[in-house]
């Protein structure tokens, strides 16, 4: 099967390469010298727009920062709508919003072009194993043909709902991540002016009912070691937040917590910089507490 692949970012890269192993593979990117590098290690062909990368595809897969990024490419001589085929596969991979998703699905439907929106969770690290979790929106139909091109990088494939539902459940998971996140560097950051050694108070938390993700990967190999890799922008995940907030809102459940976390994570993003890893808002509360949590 031939894939065009759009969007080679820190995720999208390691997705694409596992699929460049399966067979022909076309990639876009706006930053062209991204794409003709991946191209040149890893065997694919360079397309000069997004028209040429839909074109000669079976499946076309989007990697983009927001839904409005992915809308952005289907229109004009050289958008995606002037080559998709009839019959083709549209599976976006994009942390979206899902009255987006819904709106791009009833555009391509009309040209007999089926559509998923499937983002990923993961990170890095699962984009290069090729161990995503993947959250599917689409007919029942349209997941089936979807499953064996999403199984090139995802170990999780998991069908949640119609279109749009996949958008959905990815944006309450990054909720979910973001105020475990804040919680952390706060607790953290208490427990440390307390006397309690961080490395103690993880082995303990993380043995106990207040363990998270954050709490058993991201601390100990990001915060305690001092490392702070920049594997996923702030912006996105104050993003993330937002499609969540705005789910409540749209489906009628109060919402303060999610207002809350979405009011703080803007607040740090507009300190830390648009640059700023989703890591940094615990670098943030170590600096306004006069403590370092390392160890």
């Amino acid at each position: 099967m031939h894939v065009g692949f759009l969007g080679l970012g820190a995720i999208g890269t390691p997705m694409a390469a596992h699929l460049a192993r399966r067979g022909p593979l076309t990639v876009w990117n706006r930053t062209a010298a991204r794409a003709a590098e991946f191209a040149t290690r890893h065997g694919a062909t360079v397309a000069a727009t997004p028209r040429e990368a839909a074109a000669a595809a079976e499946t076309v897969i989007t990697c983009l920062g927001n839904s409005a990024d992915v809308a952005g490419l289907l229109d004009g001589p050289d958008g995606l709508l002037a080559g998709l085929q009839p019959g083709a596969l549209f599976l976006d991979c994009t942390s979206g919003d899902p009255a987006t998703s819904r709106r791009i699905a009833e555009r391509l439907a009309v040209r007999g072009v089926a559509f998923a929106d499937a983002p990923v969770s993961g990170g890095t690290n699962g984009a290069e194993a090729g161990a995503l979790t993947v959250m599917v929106g689409a007919d029942a139909a349209t997941f089936a043909r979807a499953r064996p091109v999403l199984e090139a990088f995802g170990r999780r494939i998991e069908h949640v709902g119609p279109v749009g539902a996949g958008d959905a459940l990815k944006a309450v998971n990054n909720a979910f991540l973001a105020l475990n996140i804040l919680a952390a560097g706060e607790g953290l950051a208490a427990l440390v002016k307390a006397g309690v050694a961080p490395r103690t108070a993880l082995e303990v938390l993380n043995a106990s009912s207040g363990r998270s993700f954050v709490s058993e990967v991201l601390v100990p190999e990001r915060v305690l070691t001092g490392t702070w890799p920049r594997t996923f922008r702030l912006a996105l995940l104050d993003k993330d937040v937002g499609i969540a907030t705005d789910l409540l809102t749209q489906t009628g459940v109060p919402g303060p917590v999610f207002e809350l976390v979405h009011a703080l994570l803007a607040a740090a993003r507009a300190e830390l910089g648009e640059a700023a890893d989703y890591l940094d808002p615990i670098r943030l509360t170590e600096r306004q507490a006069g403590v370092e949590i390392r160890g």
